[in-house]
């Protein structure tokens, strides 16, 4: 055991209250919904509090947090909504129990391992519990160890004194074949991240397909709060210069205008401020029914507006998660542009897989687990795959975390930074501590404010009262 090993001691689950987010996003099957969604409701963001001790006898806390995502997770059930997050609380909860029962050792990447291993038995448990007779998705199931495993690297950090992913290097960790396999003998992980944080890193930001793209269009319906409601807004107020675009994946033309709509919005607003770089990303979430309708879309695309195309970074997960099911041949969407898969992306055979099949990479979320995504970025830049880590609203800690991955890999442009949209209200005593990693600057997020240890998060100048 190295000095630098961690055992967990003690492991908590704290649900903080949230209020109702202030708009509602429209994404998959509801993208163009005329429907009126139902009114956003309170919640809570699951934040795991870990104590470890290391080799030398040195004990610290460290922290994670990571929404619940249900609908995005576990989209196909016959329960509602309420039971599904319950049961994935439900396994939150079996995972700290079970970290502080048989307290395991090692680097943090042993621990996830160890963890993972026990995924599928305290998912059939913690569903079970919630009275709920059908099983959790894997996806869902990762989303629920994920604030464990992020407090554990946090607390690798702390109790060693040094930023956590300094600790991924020989001196703290062996090399990747027991993740990887054979072809990873010799590598380790810190070879494939940055040594220190880039400072500035460009943030995504999200369209939905409800939103309004122009001041005129905005109503009373809206919230009237002083953050922006419209794209045209939005990019007066944060300079922005990379926007992902929801699409439906099945209405051909509302798509491509759709797309086309908010270029002109951006290009428009963009000249008034004197910018001139933009990027676009298109998101479809599962909805496309095969590689042909992608391929028709960007053609059309090119025809009807080159400088959109041009625009125009990847495609992702155009078409259903389950990447065996149907088995598309992802390469002539890749010959035109990138294809990143997102949902279909949760263990590593997945990634040999979208590869075999066509993909050109992969998009990384902390919510798939620090422990995957790391992991992924070794495998991604090894194989020269282009990827991304994206979002899941991440709020307060959980954004971040994920803002500072980011910054120590080496992602297709920047990274997805949505709160600020939907929740910038609850995201206040982090921003005190890191405001521009919550408030962009010309169309960029900063990890200039992050700390020396763990994950930067500097959590006792952080005035929520849960780290009290």
């Amino acid at each position: 055991m190295r000095p630098t090993d961690i055992t967990i001691r003690e492991a908590g689950l704290f649900l903080v209250e949230m209020p109702p987010a202030r708009a509602t996003l429209k994404f998959g099957a509801a993208t163009k919904s005329e429907a009126k969604p139902a009114p956003p409701r309170p919640g809570f963001i699951p934040h795991v509090r870990v104590r470890l001790e290391n080799g030398a006898g040195r004990s610290a806390f460290g922290w994670g947090a990571i929404p619940i995502g249900v609908q995005w997770s576990w989209p196909l059930s016959q329960a509602t909504d309420q039971i599904r997050s319950d049961a994935m609380v439900q396994l939150m909860r079996e995972f700290c129990r079970l970290a502080t029962d048989t307290q395991p050792a090692g680097h943090p990447l042993d621990v996830f391992h160890d963890l993972e291993s026990e995924l599928a038995a305290l998912s059939r448990r913690a569903c079970a519990a919630v009275g709920l007779d059908e099983a959790m998705p894997y996806l869902a199931s990762l989303i629920s160890l994920s604030p464990l495993d992020a407090a554990i690297h946090d607390g690798f950090g702390v109790v060693n004194g040094i930023d956590t992913y300094a600790g991924y290097g020989p001196d703290h960790l062996g090399d990747l074949e027991r993740y990887l396999g054979p072809a990873f003998a010799g590598k380790y992980l810190s070879q494939y991240l940055r040594p220190t944080y880039r400072p500035w890193i460009p943030v995504f930001h999200l369209v939905g397909g409800a939103d309004r793209l122009l001041r005129c269009e905005v109503d009373e319906s809206d919230p009237q709060d002083g953050v922006p409601n419209s794209l045209d807004h939005w990019i007066e107020q944060d300079g922005l210069i990379c926007i992902k675009i929801k699409l439906t994946g099945t209405d051909l033309a509302w798509d491509l205008d759709r797309a086309l709509a908010v270029e002109a919005v951006a290009r428009e607003t963009q000249a008034r401020l004197g910018i001139t770089e933009l990027h676009l990303t298109t998101d479809m979430n599962e909805q496309a029914p095969g590689p042909d309708y992608i391929v028709e879309f960007l053609h059309k695309l090119r025809e009807r507006r080159p400088s959109a195309y041009d625009a125009l970074l990847y495609v992702e997960q155009p078409t259903e998660r389950d990447l065996s099911a149907h088995r598309f041949d992802m390469r002539p969407i890749a010959a035109l542009k990138p294809v990143i898969a997102d949902e279909s992306l949760m263990t590593i055979a997945d990634f040999d897989l979208a590869l075999e099949l066509g993909w050109s990479g992969v998009a990384l979320k902390t919510c798939k687990c620090h422990s995957h995504a790391v992991l992924c970025v070794a495998k991604a830049e090894a194989a020269g795959a282009p990827y991304m880590v994206q979002d899941l609203t991440n709020t307060g800690l959980g954004l971040i975390h994920s803002v500072g991955l980011a910054a120590r890999s080496n992602t297709m442009m920047g990274v997805e930074a949505n709160s600020r949209q939907f929740r910038p209200a609850w995201n206040a005593p982090e921003a005190e501590v890191h405001p521009h990693t919550f408030q962009p600057v010309k169309g960029r997020v900063s990890t200039e404010t992050y700390g020396a240890v763990g994950l930067g998060y500097r959590i006792e100048e952080i005035g929520r009262p849960v780290f009290r």
